[in-house]
């Protein structure tokens, strides 16, 4: 978001669901998340997958739910149906498994939904309260036993038991983000995402309100969160997503409210997360709302997502993941990239653009990191999350 209140515009009421025992763990070598493997092809044929959308079903002109679609090797798409029966499901996440789909419900009232994926049907499982108000963001622990929430209106991040079906349980805790004080011009703490990093043993969550990020551990018994450190960045930065390099030791953070990026050393063995100095995006003066980081999966690039420049930013990540080289800039083919993805091979990206209500998809170079637009802009109201299979 562009400020504190661009959210609020998308608030509305929650469905709830029952409650539900937590699903078994995954074995401990399943849960470091692992690049996931091409697609299989035959001589002669196009590999297809598919594409969930997240959107925001309140806005004007708005989506219906979480869009489904599929696309090939060439990046084209082709619309296939909708998941209905979740509000404002903007970002959504996959069960470590693959048979459950979860939503926010960016809400006053905000909610979790799980989504049963099974022979090509979609089945809504239920919605559960966050706790607090307009999630924006989750994702999965990779035991694959709890979801974890950021209420970004409220400042609280939250945890929720799944069951072997992959349905959500009742919350096991919600954390308010009290201190620091919040940033210049903020009215307060502002969640904005909550990951596990790659050692799988600490919690970061981000928050663009107090431009902080906070290292939690998770009690894997429980449920329940404990602070063990925060990392401060210069006040008014606007912390919003924070991506892992493959090697573990390294983070990258886009700062959406100074237009900047920061390279972030990470020590695996207690959570700490050390700022370095930000770095520019290549959009020049101005803010231009950078949205989020992607790291090729061999860690040699990175590419960054510039809402007000409508523009993909291409980086060469160097020393080990310790250093960002500004390659350049090409347009994105669409306006507000709110999100981006590749592909699970990393031959494709894709770019959910919130204000023209279109998909953008390009071809990735795999020896530059070079994109080269692919296939036509693909209809999708108030895209917002894009998640490619």
């Amino acid at each position: 978001m562009t400020k504190p209140t661009s959210r609020r515009a998308v608030l509305g009421a929650l469905l709830t669901g029952g409650a539900l025992a937590a699903a078994p763990a995954l074995p401990r070598d399943e849960r470091r998340p692992r690049p996931r493997p091409p697609h299989p092809t035959k001589p002669g044929t196009r590999r297809t997958g598919t594409l969930f959308l997240g959107t925001y079903t309140s806005a004007t002109p708005g989506g219906t739910g979480i869009g489904v679609a599929s696309y090939d090797a060439a990046g084209g798409i082709t619309s296939r149906t909708v998941v209905t029966g979740v509000e404002n499901p903007s970002y959504l996440a996959l069960h470590p498994t693959g048979r459950t789909l979860y939503a926010v419900d960016e809400q006053e009232n905000g909610g979790v939904t799980a989504v049963a994926l099974a022979d090509g049907s979609f089945r809504v499982l239920g919605t559960r309260p966050t706790g607090g108000a307009g999630p924006c963001h989750l994702s999965v622990h990779p035991s694959g036993r709890w979801l974890l929430s950021a209420n970004y209106t409220s400042g609280s991040v939250a945890v929720h038991p799944l069951a072997a079906d992959g349905s959500v349980g009742e919350r096991t805790d919600l954390v308010a983000h009290t201190a620091p004080a919040p940033g210049p011009g903020q009215d307060g703490p502002h969640a904005h995402q909550i990951v596990t990093a790659p050692d799988g043993g600490h919690v970061l969550a981000v928050d663009l309100g107090n431009d902080t990020v906070y290292t939690y551990r998770l009690d894997e018994e429980r449920g329940t969160l404990e602070q063990l450190s925060y990392a401060a960045l210069r006040p008014g930065a606007g912390p919003r997503h924070l991506t892992f390099h493959p090697g573990g030791r390294h983070a990258y953070l886009a700062c959406e409210l100074d237009n900047t990026v920061v390279v972030c050393g990470y020590d695996p063995a207690t959570g700490a997360l050390t700022p370095g100095a930000p770095q520019p995006t290549g959009t020049g003066e101005g803010t231009s709302y950078p949205a989020q980081l992607l790291v090729t999966a061999d860690g040699r690039f990175a590419h960054l997502a510039n809402r007000g420049h409508n523009s993909l930013t291409r980086y060469a990540v160097e020393d080990g993941g310790a250093t960002l080289r500004l390659l350049d800039t090409v347009p994105v083919g669409g306006d507000f990239p709110r999100h981006t993805a590749f592909s699970p091979d990393g031959s494709l990206l894709f770019a959910a653009n919130q204000r023209s209500g279109t998909v953008t998809s390009f071809r990735v170079d795999a020896a530059t990191g070079a994109l080269t637009p692919a296939g036509a802009p693909f209809p999708a109201p108030a895209a917002v999350c894009v998640l490619p299979l």
